[in-house]
C-alpha cells in the first residue's frame, strides 16, 4: 500500500513528540488546536496506528510513535537539504556548468570571462572542453555540454543554434616579408603565389580558407594542429599563414606582423549551439548571458 507523507503532517508529529502537549506544538506549527489535532488524527490514519498515548494531563510516544520519530527525523532532514540544494542552484552558490567551445576562443577570449564568473560564483564547477567545432556539436548533441561555440550550424531539430559572433582573417608573416610594405588590407588573390603555413584540414579556419579561394589552390608547405606551432614556423621564415581575428593573440610576438585580408567570401560566422528540448540550468543560465553579454565585436 502507497502511503503519502506531507512534510506539513511530519513536522506537526515532531512538534507534540517534542512538546508532548498539543497547545503548545500547535503554536510552534501555527495551527489552531483543533486543526492540528485533526492533523494528527490523519497521520495516524494514513500510517495505519496510533503514535501517541493520550490522556487529559498526558501525552506520549507509543511504542510504533518512538520508532517512526526516528524516520521521520530523517525525511525532514533530507527534505530540507533537498530544497536548500535547490536554492542553492537557483541562487548559484553549487552547480557545474559544462561547455564546448572552438580553441581559438577558448584561449583567448574566454578566459577573463571565466575568472569573472568563478569570482562571482565560485560554488559552481567548470568544465571547458577546447574542441574542434564537430566536436563540440557532439558534446551538445550527447548531453556532455550544456551549450557550445561552434563555427558550423547544424539542421539537428534536437539542437538550437543562434548566431553569436562573426570574424575577419588576417594574413601573418615575417616583418622582413614582402607583404610587410602594404600599408592597408590584402586581397586573398595576392596570396596564392606564397607559400603556406596551413592548420590541419579538420580545422574551421583551414575549411574556410579553402572555400573562400576554391577552385584555387594555396602552396601549403605544412599542415599543424596547434596555432602556437604555426606562430614558430611563420616567424621561422616558412611561409605565410592566414587565421582569424580572433587568434591574433598567438601571433603578438616581436618577428612577426599581419594585415587583414579583403575579402567577401572570407568571414568566419561562430554560433550559440544548444539542446532544443531542455532548458538550461540556473548556473548555465548565468554563464550563457555573461558571454552573451561580452561577445566578441
Amino acid at each position: 500500500m502507497q502511503i503519502n507523507l506531507s512534510t506539513r503532517e511530519l513536522r506537526a508529529f515532531v512538534a507534540l513528540a517534542e512538546q508532548r502537549n498539543f497547545t503548545r506544538a500547535a503554536s510552534l506549527c501555527h495551527l489552531s488546536q483543533p486543526a492540528f489535532s485533526a492533523l494528527i488524527q490523519a497521520l495516524e490514519a494514513n500510517v495505519g496506528g496510533r503514535l501517541f498515548e493520550r490522556s487529559t494531563r498526558h501525552v506520549s510516544l507509543t511504542a510504533e510513535g518512538e520508532a517512526f520519530l526516528e524516520a521521520a527525523l530523517r525525511l525532514l532532514k533530507d527534505a530540507d537539504a533537498a530544497i536548500e540544494g535547490v536554492r542553492d542552484h537557483v541562487a548559484r552558490r553549487r552547480g557545474r556548468v559544462a561547455i564546448a567551445i572552438l580553441p581559438s576562443l577558448a584561449a583567448g577570449w574566454l578566459p577573463p570571462l571565466l575568472a569573472r564568473f568563478h569570482q562571482a560564483h565560485p560554488g559552481i564547477e567548470l568544465d571547458v572542453a577546447d574542441v574542434l567545432s564537430d566536436e563540440c556539436l557532439e558534446r551538445v548533441r550527447s548531453g556532455r555540454a550544456d551549450f557550445a561555440l561552434a563555427s558550423s550550424r547544424t539542421d539537428a531539430p534536437e539542437l538550437r543554434t543562434e548566431r553569436f559572433c562573426s570574424d575577419d582573417f588576417h594574413v601573418v608573416f615575417p616583418e622582413d616579408h614582402a607583404l610587410a610594405q602594404r600599408a592597408g588590407a590584402v586581397r586573398l588573390s595576392e596570396l596564392h603565389a606564397f607559400p603556406i603555413v596551413q592548420l590541419a584540414r579538420s580545422s574551421s579556419v583551414r575549411q574556410y580558407v579553402e572555400a573562400a579561394i576554391y577552385p584555387h589552390r594555396m602552396r601549403t608547405v605544412m599542415e599543424l594542429e596547434q596555432l602556437s606551432t604555426v606562430a614558430r614556423m611563420v616567424k621561422a621564415g616558412l611561409g605565410i599563414t592566414i587565421v582569424p581575428s580572433l587568434t591574433l593573440f598567438h601571433f603578438e610576438q616581436e618577428g612577426l606582423a599581419a594585415r587583414r585580408i579583403q575579402s567577401a567570401g572570407l568571414r568566419r560566422q561562430v554560433f550559440l549551439v544548444r539542446r532544443s528540448d531542455r532548458a538550461l540550468s540556473s548556473a548555465a543560465q548565468g554563464l550563457h548571458a555573461l558571454l552573451m553579454k561580452h561577445r566578441p565585436v
